[in-house]
């Protein structure tokens, strides 16, 4: 992280003195900088008529994929082994059920939509990741699984980032992880690490949570902190071959953005949950992810373009019972609320909330044994799944209440309306006003797709 150091005007990143901070360089210096992260202001989306479009995006990631079987693709009438442990309850939309566990859910299926057919055809968490999180294949797996292409946050920061906003456009609570990776298929890549999301860290449920590097500095004011005269006396030690680069001609400005946000008053409101009050935070549920939830949709009120909320744990080779019944109604509560939330503030035709892991789960369920015998392990789950998955999505111009294509009996395979990423990805960008026919520039300096189809789910627009 860039710092200032009051009273210690030698350290840098993390304790790391000037040598070091030069030698990290300018990629060094963003990929954990929030000066670099606010780089993301620079381009403005716009819809094809040239309109701008102000909407911006919460992606819920369940890192570790929950089964569609079990949430929001029932089988009641699938073998036993098949359709699993609950049952389905109505919702307020005629033919529209999910899980049992979802009842607040149910309540409001008219706000948000689910693709039923979603599919990448992959059992591999790191490429299931990269798919769902890029639409890219490009060799990712558990054997190669470094980022090989932007996630879609930070396409979305970059073509935002020239949109002035009080706080980073791009944002994760509390952290940016896929499978463990931080900030893995979240992170920017070819764009550059100051594309990467600003990660909030802490618990926000924690009574005494503060955003990382969002405090001043022990000794700090903002009087001093203002003064820029006083900032540049500390890099003026820095070797002169670094400045002929033109390092600080392009840092200049997002160090002055960064030291705005750290001071700005606004941004500071923006990220103290505290100031809610109980009723609404009792709504979102008294936990990690219930009040990370609610976070998010303070920060995108406050004015960033995309927040991603972490949700971890899914991976229930056994014990899915136990697992289930702890997660889902948490899940619940988080959802229902951020839905209620958005519309009573006038924000959810302007706020798009996705729902999604990088898989799902065998439709057919294990023996708990993993290999090795039955219930060894513990009481049956189920294991990695990718020709078969849902997504939600809600508000931000998406249609509430609709199905999205159909799995077969077993919840298999897509029988109708098959969908990969690609659309789910195209689908987002046309709801935030960015072309789905973007292109980049490779690392070559070769224009190349962000989609590979950039065909959207119309029925849902």
């Amino acid at each position: 992280m860039f710092r200032i150091e009051a009273g210690t005007a030698g350290r840098y990143c993390d304790g790391m003195n000037r040598r070091s901070f030069v030698q990290l360089g300018v990629a060094g210096m963003a990929s954990v900088g929030l000066s670099g992260l606010l780089r993301a202001r620079a381009a403005s989306a716009e819809v094809a008529n040239g309109e701008k479009k102000s909407t911006s995006a919460i992606l819920i990631w369940l890192d570790g994929g929950p089964g569609h079987m079990d949430t929001h693709d029932m089988k009641p009438d699938a073998p036993a082994e098949y359709r699993g442990l609950w049952r389905p309850i109505a919702t307020n939309v005629p033919g529209f059920e999910i899980t049992e566990l979802f009842p607040k859910q149910a309540q409001i299926a008219d706000k948000f939509s689910i693709v039923r057919s979603l599919h990448h055809d992959t059992g591999d968490h790191f490429a299931g990741g990269h798919r769902m999180l890029t639409t890219k294949n490009m060799g990712v797996s558990g054997a190669n699984n470094g980022g090989r292409f932007p996630s879609i946050g930070a396409i979305v920061a970059h073509q935002r980032q020239h949109i002035p906003s009080t706080v980073p456009p791009y944002i994760s609570v509390p952290i940016a992880s896929s499978i463990g990776l931080r900030p893995g298929y979240f992170g920017g890549d070819l764009l550059g690490v100051q594309f990467n999301p600003f990660e909030t860290g802490g618990d926000p449920n924690n009574k005494n949570f503060k955003v990382q590097n969002l405090q001043l500095s022990s000794g700090l004011s903002v009087d001093r902190l203002d003064d820029r005269r006083g900032l540049l006396a500390q890099l003026d030690q820095l070797p002169r071959a670094v400045e002929r680069q033109g390092i600080f001609d392009s840092i200049d400005r997002f160090d002055q953005q960064a030291l705005s946000f750290v001071s700005g008053e606004k941004a500071r409101r923006a990220f103290d949950i505290s100031s809610e009050d109980d009723a609404t935070r009792d709504m979102y549920g008294r936990h990690n992810w219930g009040q990370s939830t609610l976070l998010a949709r303070r920060l995108v009120e406050a004015g960033s373009s995309f927040v991603t909320v972490h949700f971890g744990g899914w991976d229930h080779h056994w014990n899915l019972q136990s697992g289930m019944d702890n997660y889902l109604p948490k899940v619940d509560s988080a959802v229902s609320a951020l839905f209620t939330d958005l519309d009573r503030r006038g924000l959810l035709d302007t706020t798009l909330v996705i729902l999604c892991g990088e898989f799902s789960r065998t439709p057919r369920m294990n023996d708990g044994g993993n290999g090795g015998a039955p219930l060894s392990k513990g009481t049956p789950g189920r294991d990695h799944w990718g020709n078969s998955m849902f997504c939600l999505l809600g508000g931000g111009g998406v249609k509430g209440g609709q199905i999205v294509g159909s799995t077969d009996s077993r919840g298999e395979r897509p029988a109708s309306r098959p969908l990969r990423p690609a659309n789910i990805h195209a689908t987002i960008y046309r709801c935030l006003g960015i072309d789905p026919k973007l292109q980049i520039l490779d690392h070559s300096g070769r224009p190349t797709n962000v989609l590979d189809d950039p065909t959207p789910i119309d029925e849902l627009l």
